[in-house]
């Protein structure tokens, strides 16, 4: 992907002086009091400013937070709290600015601001032409930096970069963009897919975007369980979808068409309920009883897949194999971590489940690039065009 970065402009020289507005991801979660209770994304975003700061520019940063009503603010929406809190990881005040699309606020060269909660301007959601307008003048230069946000078309994460003078991404949207291309655009083969997860319709364009592409398509939990129905096997009382049986037919015979597969569990971790306190039996696949209810591969599957991961060149996941929270059904999903974590393709995962299993089994150094995008990273993997991706490289071409 062409696209212009920021860290090229600062180190050109050309930000100095200038007035950078920077489209971060704040949106932090907090308790009922309005304190921050996790700030992983405030931090994540110190990079860009800083490196804005030490170009000497004159920097504004906005973000969301929560899902506002346009133009009626509450007390909760406030980004407040966030501007405290950055201030404290930049170690120097960030004043919190309201009312603020208009310009009339002052912000000089090597000082930042923060702009208030940037989806209670109206207009802001459905990229108004007229809020476009008012946001690209006042920046010289915008950068995006909110992969969370790249798959929306917003006046602060799409207009603005088709009105600003020069439109950009950020540290953090570039290291996605640069991950992205690498194991989607021109991987290292064999390249490899990992889609865990409930239901095979909210993943259905995934599954078939996928099979068009990769050597290996490695189906888990609900999915996995209705990719084994269509295959023929008894699956008890397990989470399925049987209207999805063809579709998971479909997504097999186009990866067998192209001399690839999806490898299927040859044996299961069943128990007749979900919790804690349940007993896990490890059974074959041929051998799931009428009331079982199949919550994790077994271990000759789990060992079959490491294998399929040693050997890969590019791996992509997306969702656990089982029920990983309860120990007991996380056995897969702890296999394919560790064979992930020792592998030398480049691996790169994404996707909440995805994220917290990765953080239950200690591999956050050593995949290759985690995606804090959520909905964004889906998007991708189904095939989209992200609306971020589209306008930074259209204006990049000039």
């Amino acid at each position: 992907m062409q696209f212009l970065r920021f860290s090229d402009l600062c180190a050109r020289g050309e930000v100095r002086g200038k007035r950078v507005f920077i489209r971060a991801d704040l949106n932090v979660p907090q308790d009922d009091d309005g304190r921050i209770t996790e700030d992983t994304r405030i931090r994540a975003s110190v990079p860009a400013i800083q490196m804005a700061l030490d170009a000497g520019a004159a920097v504004m940063v906005t973000s969301h937070l929560g899902r506002p009503i346009e133009g009626e603010p509450r007390p909760e929406d406030t980004l407040a709290p966030v501007a405290q809190r950055l201030g404290e990881l930049l170690g120097r005040p960030v004043p919190l600015i309201t009312d603020w699309v208009d310009g009339g606020f002052a912000v000089a060269p090597g000082e930042v601001v923060l702009l208030e909660n940037c989806r209670l301007n109206k207009g802001e959601k459905k990229n108004s032409p007229e809020l476009a307008a008012k946001l690209g003048e006042l920046c010289d230069i915008f950068v995006h930096d909110a992969f969370g946000t790249a798959h929306r078309a917003e006046a602060t994460t799409y207009g603005i970069a088709e009105t600003a003078p020069i439109a950009c991404a950020g540290p953090l949207l570039a290291a996605e963009m640069d991950a992205i291309g690498r194991a989607l655009e021109n991987p290292r083969r064999p390249l490899v897919a990992i889609v865990g997860g409930s239901k095979v319709s909210t993943k259905l364009s995934i599954l078939k975007t996928l099979a068009a592409k990769v050597d290996q398509l490695i189906v888990g939990g609900g999915i996995a369980n209705t990719f084994l129905l269509a295959a023929g096997k008894r699956i008890g009382d397990s989470l399925v979808e049987p209207e999805m049986v063809r579709e998971a037919q479909q997504v097999m015979d186009l990866m067998k068409e192209r001399g690839a597969e999806v490898p299927l569990p040859a044996d299961v971790v069943v128990a007749d309920e979900v919790s804690s306190l349940a007993r896990a039996n490890r059974v074959s696949v041929d051998e799931v009883g009428p009331h079982d209810r199949i919550l994790d591969i077994g271990p000759k599957s789990a060992a079959r897949l490491a294998d399929i991961i040693a050997h890969a060149g590019t791996i992509v996941w997306n969702g656990p194999l089982g029920v990983f929270e309860y120990d007991q059904f996380a056995g897969g999903t702890k296999m394919l971590a560790s064979a992930i974590a020792h592998s030398d393709a480049f691996s790169i995962a994404g996707g909440g489940d995805t994220l917290a299993a990765i953080a239950k089994f200690h591999i956050t150094d050593r995949v290759g690039y985690i995606s804090t995008g959520g909905g964004a990273f889906l998007e991708v993997l189904e095939g989209k065009t992200l609306p971020a991706f589209e306008v930074l490289q259209r204006r990049a071409q000039g």
